[in-house]
């Protein structure tokens, strides 16, 4: 978010600064500037949540300023939310990546041993309808597979999603990225369309800590990666992470490029929202 846009932007000022100063949740999007964050929120406490942690790195403060400064139990418009820190490892510039981020936020609450939770991305707009259906699984492990023909962004961006791989009763088997063209065609056989994953997961805590706690870095990005953890998860217990599917659009706020689109569909699907 913070490289400069390889486009002109007609973007205000205020915006822009946001981009690159803050974490990308925390980006002015919404009505009087109200974070992207806020309506990832609210989706949530609309689905039925009431408790969330939120995993924030070691120098910025932007989050804490504004949910709230204790370290758990800030109360957000019917939310209790509460705050891992993920740290900069010695050696590293950043931190460890999603899987590790996920590490410090359950370690950060042993309340949750015996219990499951969902787990996504603050800088995706989940819908409610994805977030209920994570909240009510019964399964040890889920996600939803989202269908990559509804999702409206430019092909070429799209492209690079990776593709999810399921057995015929619907439990996943394999994320793969840069899926050759023989995959995609024994998928789309299978299926009828082809899945991909946003990074939403329902996990059971004690099935996916250990594997957390030894998952070896992605060897081309030297970062431990939640997907490859779900992988492994679904591989070592068969028939243990269901693929949710679902056709329906996600918006996404990656780059600067991204902020004019999601202020538009903010304002056309969220304009009147109460918190």
């Amino acid at each position: 978010m913070k490289k400069p846009s390889a486009v002109q932007l007609n973007l205000d000022a205020h915006l822009i600064e946001d981009a690159d100063r803050k974490t990308k949740s925390m980006i002015g999007v919404g009505k009087d500037y109200r974070p992207f964050l806020d309506y990832l929120l609210y989706n949530a406490r609309e689905s039925g949540y009431t408790d969330i942690v939120i995993v924030i790195g070691e120098k910025d403060n932007s989050i804490k300023a504004y949910y709230g400064s204790k370290d758990s139990d800030n109360e957000f418009f019917g939310l209790k939310i509460s705050y891992a820190i993920q740290p900069i490892p010695e050696g590293r510039t950043k931190p460890y990546g999603t899987a590790d981020a996920l590490w410090w936020g359950l370690k950060s609450r042993k309340d949750w041993i015996g219990k499951k939770f969902t787990v996504c991305n603050s800088d995706n707009l989940y819908s409610q309808k994805a977030l209920k259906i994570m909240l009510n699984s019964e399964y040890p492990g889920a996600l939803i597979d989202y269908n990559r023909s509804a999702l409206e962004f430019d092909l070429s961006r799209i492209e690079k999603f990776a593709i999810t791989v399921k057995n015929k009763n619907g439990y996943l088997i394999d994320i793969i990225e840069k899926p050759s063209a023989e995959i995609i065609q024994k998928i789309l056989i299978q299926d009828g369309y082809l899945g991909v994953s946003m990074n939403i997961f329902s996990l059971d805590y004690d099935l996916i800590l250990p594997i957390l706690e030894n998952l070896e870095p992605n060897p081309e990005r030297d970062e431990k990666e939640l997907p490859d953890a779900v992988k492994t998860l679904a591989n070592k217990i068969e028939n243990s992470v269901f693929a949710f599917p679902l056709s329906e659009h996600v918006p996404d706020l990656t780059s600067k490029e991204d902020i004019q689109q999601v202020k538009e569909y903010l304002e056309k699907y969220y304009y009147n929202i109460k918190f």
